[in-house]
């Protein structure tokens, strides 16, 4: 499958993390035009020009997913420079700390405001000023990053299993509202990416990672470009009669119980 999206400017959300730096990387090399967009100034100019450098055309824009106003503007400027945004891949995301893993009873009011701010609420203050000018063009593809999590709750996380559910229904909610435009909006929910941030909390330790694998048919994690592979291809015309799919890529931990008893 030979995947072109040349002359598609792709807006990632989170774009230099792990995860979202191997979907621009994956966008660029289908020939797409790529906004970095984070709150990271520094960071996120350092991977547009990496960007760059592997001779796509790439612009960070500073954009806080938490705040309306910011994506009013981040969506103002993105226009401005590249003319217009075929592809919407809401990616940026928080959760707790290993120490604000907590009961509901005993959660962080500032930790459950914070995550349902940046993993709910900033997919529909980010989406909104984009879909207006996508509606205008009567095309546009819209990509949602849940997680697992919003599918099977995990203890301890009610706040990222709430925002994330969350988004599992609102992508449904958006692809029916915004077929009659041409806009498909579809929802990944990854498992347990491998990432400098879970090789030192789940993997670092051989014992406890293979319990945590005990519950993963593949017994290994994820790669970001595994997530960013089919990023790409629900961006593509070889997606082009699905929307408010949800699609897990978790190496079968949610098919069912597949520890060892």
């Amino acid at each position: 499958m030979n995947i072109d999206l040349n002359g598609k400017v792709a807006l990632v959300t989170g774009g230099y993390g792990a995860i979202g730096a191997a979907m621009c990387e994956k966008f660029a090399g289908a020939g797409a035009d790529i906004i970095v967009v984070g709150r990271n100034k520094e960071k996120g100019e350092a991977f547009a020009e990496v960007l760059k450098k592997e001779g796509a055309k790439a612009k960070y824009i500073f954009g806080d997913v938490s705040s309306k106003e910011s994506m009013e503007e981040l969506c103002a400027k993105s226009i401005e420079s590249f003319g217009k945004i075929d592809i919407l891949v809401n990616n940026a995301g928080v959760n707790v700390g290993p120490d604000g893993r907590k009961p509901i009873h005993e959660f962080s009011e500032d930790d459950w405001h914070k995550i349902i701010n940046i993993d709910l609420n900033g997919i529909f203050y980010c989406s909104k000023p984009i879909i207006n000018q996508m509606v205008k063009n009567n095309a546009g593809r819209i990509i949602n990053i849940s997680s697992v999590v919003g599918l099977v709750p995990f203890r301890l996380q009610s706040a990222f299993t709430a925002a994330k559910a969350g988004v599992v229904n609102l992508t449904k909610a958006m692809a029916l509202e915004l077929a009659p435009h041409n806009i498909l909006v579809n929802c990944i929910c990854p498992g347990s990416i491998l990432f400098e941030g879970t090789r030192e909390l789940f993997y670092s330790d051989k014992e406890r990672a293979d319990r945590f694998m005990a519950h993963i048919p593949m017994k290994r994690p994820g790669e970001p470009e595994e997530i960013a592979g089919a990023t790409v291809f629900l961006a593509s015309d070889e997606a082009s009669y699905i929307t408010g799919s949800i699609l897990t890529i978790d190496g079968g931990w949610t098919c069912g119980y597949a520890r060892d008893f």
